[in-house]
Formats: structure tokens, C-alpha cells, sequence
């Protein structure tokens, strides 16, 4: 799989029916588990997206966070979660306020967090293809639904 620059053959993004976040279901989700394995988690999710053919998606956030529960309530949308079930696959690892589980965005070339929700987009060969853009969506709750669902296709093909 070759994922390519912005815009170039990016997955056409899912239109997202809402139009504000605010139309989000309440309560938001927490997909975070401070008790998991996130090492075993990676490495099953990793093997999963190789042998599916797609790209691993590895969400770093925290329950605290408003705007990782926004990102994960987006995500939650039919239209997105099919889109994502379709191009990724997801794992979330939380990352405390920060100084939890730093060893999983470490071994990609993070080494220092820009905020959270930060999304680690990897192809199958092990290879960040989203440098530089790791945290962008730190401010999720600022945006439009459909600027996050584009972002979201951004890296796919």
C-alpha cells in the first residue's frame, strides 16, 4: 500500500451528516483503557492491519482529554466508522496526561508529545506516514465534522 501526499489518490472522505460536534451523541466515549496492554495491543492491531491489507491507526489520547472523546465520538458516526473499518485499523493507547505508554509513539520517531488526541497513521511496513502531522488534530473540537473526516482520508489510498 502506498499512501500518498494530501490529496493525491486519497480516498474519497465519507460526507459526514452532521454539522456540528455538537450534534455528537452524549455521554462522549472513552476508548482509552489506562489498564491495557498497549504494547500487546499494538502488536495484535499491527499484525491485523498487515495481514488486512490496510493501515494501522494508532489513536494517543486520555479520558480527560475533550478532545480526543470528541475525535472518538466522530468516529463513532456510521458513515466515518465505516470508512475507517474500511482503510484502518484502530487501537487506542492512553497516554495519561502525557507520561504513559511514550515507548509506542518513541518507536515510530515521536519523541515528544504536541498534544493529544495524536494519531499515528502506519503502513504495512512499519513506516510513519503521517510525520509532522501527528497532532493535528490536538484541537478536535475546534474544527468542522468534516474537516476531521477529510483529515482522516487524507492518508489513505
Amino acid at each position: 500500500m502506498v499512501v500518498m501526499a494530501w490529496g493525491a489518490l486519497a480516498a474519497p472522505a465519507p460526507h459526514v451528516r452532521i454539522a456540528s460536534l455538537a450534534q455528537l451523541p452524549t455521554p462522549l466515549p472513552n476508548p482509552y483503557d489506562p489498564a491495557a496492554d498497549a504494547k500487546a495491543e499494538v502488536a495484535a492491531a499491527r499484525a491485523k492491519a498487515r495481514a488486512d491489507g490496510k493501515l494501522l491507526l494508532i489513536d494517543l489520547g486520555g479520558a480527560w482529554c475533550g478532545d480526543c472523546r470528541v475525535l472518538a465520538g466522530l468516529m463513532e458516526q456510521p458513515e466515518i466508522a465505516e470508512f475507517v473499518r474500511a482503510h484502518y485499523v484502530v487501537v487506542n493507547v492512553d497516554v495519561g496526561r502525557e507520561n504513559r505508554n511514550l515507548d509506542i509513539p518513541a518507536h515510530y520517531g515521536v519523541k515528544s508529545m504536541e498534544g493529544v488526541p495524536s494519531l499515528l497513521i502506519v503502513d504495512s511496513q512499519g513506516r510513519l506516514v503521517n510525520a509532522g502531522h501527528v497532532a493535528a488534530l490536538a484541537d478536535a473540537r475546534s474544527m468542522t465534522p468534516q474537516a476531521l473526516a477529510d483529515w482522516l482520508a487524507r492518508w489513505t489510498d
